[in-house]
């Protein structure tokens, strides 16, 4: 027991030695390991640099994949260099006296000037009034601002008298 008597102040002195050497290497409030200019300073401009370049580079990356998308939806529904007659737009056609307008299925007409009569072949109703929620049948005259559908192929229009300006989309043929 004598033996432990001799070492044990030696081991409490190194004990405290170890301790107060790791309780000054970690700082205290006056003197933190990472200060606050060095975050202000260097890290943090650091971090928003990479940051910033990170987003550009993100930003240009989405810039591209929205152009490359644009471009095949444009040259899908065949709009690359504007609106001309396609599908996702009017048309505006003139009609005079003599011409006849023939509409496929699915085409819209919306009688702007002059008059107009619609033409079938059979018995079933000629045009779909969109807009008034009914049918025109064979022979009758168009409505003026009024949108009309073919449903059924076969379907003509002809002036009445004069020039005739229609908007129309879809599918059709002028003879």
């Amino acid at each position: 027991m004598k033996k432990y008597r001799r070492f044990l102040p030696a081991a409490l002195a190194l004990t405290l030695l170890c301790s107060g050497a790791a309780l000054a290497a970690t700082g205290d409030k006056n003197d933190p390991l990472v200060t606050l200019s060095y975050l202000e300073q260097t890290a943090l401009p650091g971090v928003v640099s990479q940051v910033e370049t990170k987003a550009a580079q993100r930003q240009t990356e989405l810039a591209k994949t929205l152009s490359d998308q644009i471009a095949a939806y444009q040259q899908q529904s065949g709009t690359a260099g504007g609106n001309s007659g396609s599908a996702a737009g009017y048309t505006l056609i003139t009609l005079t006296s003599g011409q006849t307008l023939s509409l496929d299925v699915g085409c819209e007409v919306l009688l702007r000037v002059g008059t107009a009569t619609v033409r079938t072949n059979d018995s079933s109703a000629a045009l779909v009034d969109v807009s008034a929620g009914g049918t025109v049948n064979n022979g009758a005259a168009l409505t003026k601002n009024h949108l009309y559908m073919s449903t059924i192929a076969g379907r003509t229009l002809t002036p009445t008298s004069g020039t005739v300006k229609l908007l129309i989309r879809g599918g059709h043929r002028i003879g």
